[in-house]
């Protein structure tokens, strides 16, 4: 739940700050393929297309190994055939776990990058009329969103200012990317909980092996045992005889 939140609200938190670039600073796209803040954008969304397939694989992964430790197919198809390939696999899993662990802190820190951003333009919106001649400027290059040379700013008392913070797009794109970071922070959440139960499932699995091989030298020692008492009964009726 925690990355369909991040990858659905990110995708159209980064649509809505295309809008706001070209509507409200008017930017525009560079010709051919020069590296500028929309390219940028969409190799964000990229990611997000990336990311939302791989945690679906990563959590069918998951469904799986969930099977695997589970009592009834143990049962259905034997203990050490079903330990074996389930520790294996809780083992990846547990190493895929904390990187995407580490992954995700990254994540959320780089998210909260935006959070900040669009809280200081919202609360500039908010305060503009309480400040009486106040004269503050938005500088995209301030945020690296253009290069030097160009000044692409939006100022307090400007027609263009007025309208972004009347606009549907700004409130909307920030309550996104707040929702983005909440997303990042729950998937956080949930790698910490599936170490536990992974870590749990690799215990549960190790002393069922070393319980299932304990049974097998048990089981053998006895049957060895029945032979030779079976064995000395034949000699013995055999010397009688």
């Amino acid at each position: 739940m925690g990355v369909a939140l991040f990858c659905g609200c990110g995708h159209e938190a980064l649509s809505g700050t295309v809008t706001i670039l070209q509507n409200y600073f008017e930017v525009i796209r560079a010709p051919g393929e020069t590296l500028d803040v929309f390219t940028i954008i969409d190799i964000l969304k990229y990611i997000i297309y990336g990311l939302a397939a791989g945690f679906f694989v990563f959590g069918v992964l998951l469904l799986v190994e969930g099977f695997f430790t589970t009592g009834a197919i143990r049962d259905l198809y034997g203990e050490f055939k079903i330990s074996a390939c389930g520790r294996c696999l809780t083992a990846f899993l547990m190493f895929l776990a904390y990187l995407f662990f580490l992954v995700w802190l990254g994540v959320t820190a780089f998210t909260s990058l935006p959070v900040f951003m669009y809280f200081n333009v919202w609360s500039m919106c908010q305060n503009t009329s309480l400040v009486e001649g106040a004269n503050l400027c938005l500088d995209l290059r301030q945020f690296g969103a253009v290069t030097i040379s160009e000044e692409r700013k939006v100022c307090t008392g400007s027609e263009k200012f007025f309208k972004m913070c009347e606009s549907n797009e700004l409130d909307l794109t920030f309550h996104l990317f707040v929702c983005t970071l909440a997303g990042a922070g729950a998937a956080v959440i949930a790698m910490v909980h599936f170490l536990m139960a992974l870590a749990a499932n690799w215990g549960y699995l190790k002393d069922a092996s070393r319980i299932q091989k304990y049974e097998d030298i048990k089981s053998k020692e006895e049957q060895e045992l029945h032979d030779i008492h079976s064995t000395r009964s034949k000699e013995r009726l055999n010397a009688y005889t």
